[in-house]
């Protein structure tokens, strides 16, 4: 019982930083029609964009923080505007395509900046120190990424329910036309949506590359978070979130309990055998909404 509760404790802290990514995920799908599969290169850049500013140039953590949240969201906005902007009417084969081919543009990118080797944080950023609680050891490092994750899903949260600007995002998720009537700016929430969603990859970038080190295979995040946003619904911010714990917990137990007979591997599997039964049983996710078109 005691190694089942260290299973899920861990797996909540790993799914804190999906349900992170996949609220971005969700966003810009839910403001913009638009499944990005950029978004693990998004994590990768944010990840090494810290890493850079903080051991390489020497600035204090706090301002390389700052310094990367600042440089996602222009990165989010400026990626709207020159690259996605322009295809807006387009089939959304060819809208999906560029999201692929800026994936690879932005991984191309990083590779020939920082190559390919594992970075670290140096010296560490959070203190990998065990601490009991209970019957459960858990490492500081996870404490703190668990603590950083919720907070900023909790400061978004609120954003998107009590802020002008949120409530205008919801109000384009729901209607474009009808909000474009009420004067809100669509173009404008698009741009908004993409920086949101570059800007919270990027913090679930520093937060895994403190825990595993950052190498370029960090964009596979993008890929397992998937999962957790078809879990939860593609046009649900909420049920991203909790897509994004439960896939967490699972691929946690799953690999743990699993890997003695397979060899291996069931971690790394884990959130795409959700992805697939999901799609089988509940299409549109646990939180979606289901439409129905006329023919």
């Amino acid at each position: 019982m005691q190694d089942f509760l260290q299973l899920i404790v861990t797996g909540l802290v790993i799914g804190s930083v999906y349900a992170l990514v996949a609220m971005g995920f969700a966003l810009i799908y839910k403001s913009t029609s638009i499944i990005n599969f950029a978004q693990g290169e998004f994590v990768l850049v944010g990840g090494y964009i810290c890493w850079w500013l903080y051991t390489m140039l020497g600035i204090p953590i706090v301002w390389s923080f700052m310094l990367t949240m600042v440089i996602a969201v222009a990165m989010g906005v400026v990626l709207e505007r020159l690259v996605l902007r322009p295809m807006i009417g387009e089939p959304i084969i060819s809208v999906i395509m560029i999201t692929i081919a800026l994936a690879t543009v932005l991984k191309s990118l990083v590779t020939i900046l920082w190559g390919t080797q594992i970075k670290v944080f140096t010296p560490a950023i959070f203190s990998q120190k065990a601490i009991h609680m209970g019957p459960i050891l858990i490492s500081e490092v996870y404490l703190w990424t668990f603590g950083f994750a919720f907070l900023f899903l909790g400061i978004f949260a609120a954003f998107f329910k009590f802020t002008r600007v949120g409530i205008s995002m919801r109000a384009v998720a729901n209607d474009q036309q009808v909000a474009q009537s009420m004067g809100i700016s669509v173009k404008r929430v698009f741009a908004i949506s993409w920086s949101i969603g570059a800007l919270v990859s990027a913090v679930g970038g520093l937060l895994v590359g403190n825990i595993n080190g950052i190498n370029i295979t960090l964009s596979d995040f993008g890929l397992k978070v998937f999962p957790a946003v078809i879990l939860g619904g593609l046009d649900s911010i909420g049920g991203a979130i909790i897509g994004g714990l439960t896939i967490g917990i699972l691929e946690n137990i799953m690999g743990s309990y699993l890997d003695v007979y397979l060899g291996g591997g069931v971690k790394e599997i884990a959130p795409f055998i959700v992805l697939i039964i999901i799609l089988m049983v509940k299409p549109y996710g646990l939180f979606g909404i289901k439409e129905i078109e006329r023919v």
